[in-house]
């Protein structure tokens, strides 16, 4: 199923030092937009990265004006990197995923067919190709989004997600990392937004390194779980996700 002929379609990808799948990750998506819609724009968001990323992809939004870069001067995390990629889509309706190549495209339509039902429509994992470890640090922080805050889904982390561009400005996200994808859901929910989810396939990774999972980052998941559990601002300097990208 295509994207009906009155709207258009906005795709991106976080990406960090991903320099190696890039090029063949935006390529497919064009492939398979050009066969889903005639109005679609590509967003790449380069999260401070030290290869050639950038450069791959100015290559070919050279060639292609429906590509277009945004590029963070530093890494400031997979949140920042969401936040801006929602901020720069001009589309009606707003999808995004991960560059790394663990996800694919052409599935892309059993989403669009479900915006009947729900104004967001969350991908969730049949089968994680992730290393053993990853695997129990998602299932036990599945567990604790659920038990703390009270959202049931399946797998709140997938990159996998698509929304209709207008109930993106009913929030204001804040999270610069890897809590970003709880935050939005949670944030959603509270204002009553229907949703519904949709099995998609994972693959294992081929190229790079995964960014997720270290200390670090969780430590500051937990940080941002307690603060939005307090009511308190997890990024005071963060903006509305309409408001516009991040240099």
């Amino acid at each position: 199923m295509g994207v009906s002929s009155a709207e258009s379609l906005s795709v991106f990808f976080p990406a960090c030092n991903e320099q190696d799948i890039i090029g063949d990750t935006v390529e497919s998506a064009r492939t398979v937009l050009a066969g889903l819609t005639g109005d679609f724009e590509i967003i790449v968001v380069d999260d401070g990265s030290a290869d050639r990323t950038a450069a791959i992809v100015e290559g070919i939004a050279a060639r292609d004006e429906r590509v277009r870069l945004v590029r963070h001067g530093r890494n400031r995390g997979y949140g920042a990197a969401l936040r801006s990629g929602f901020a720069s889509a001009r589309k009606q309706l707003v999808f995004f995923s991960d560059a790394d190549g663990q996800f694919d495209l052409a599935e892309l339509p059993g989403l669009l067919a479900l915006l009947s039902k729900a104004t967001v429509v969350l991908g969730y994992r049949i089968r994680r190709s992730d290393p053993p470890h990853r695997l129990v640090i998602a299932k036990v922080y599945n567990l604790i989004i659920r038990a703390v805050f009270g959202l049931r889904v399946r797998d709140i982390d997938c990159a996998y997600k698509l929304f209709r561009r207008d109930v993106l400005r009913e929030v204001s996200l804040e999270s610069n990392g890897a809590f970003i994808s709880s935050e939005l859901l949670i944030k959603l929910r509270r204002r009553g937004v229907a949703m519904v989810e949709l099995g998609v396939h994972h693959y294992p990774r081929t190229t790079g390194v995964s960014k997720g999972a270290t200390v670090g980052v969780i430590l500051k998941t937990v940080r941002d779980i307690i603060r939005l559990k307090l009511g308190l601002p997890l990024n005071p300097r963060a903006q509305a996700v309409g408001d516009g990208g991040e240099g």
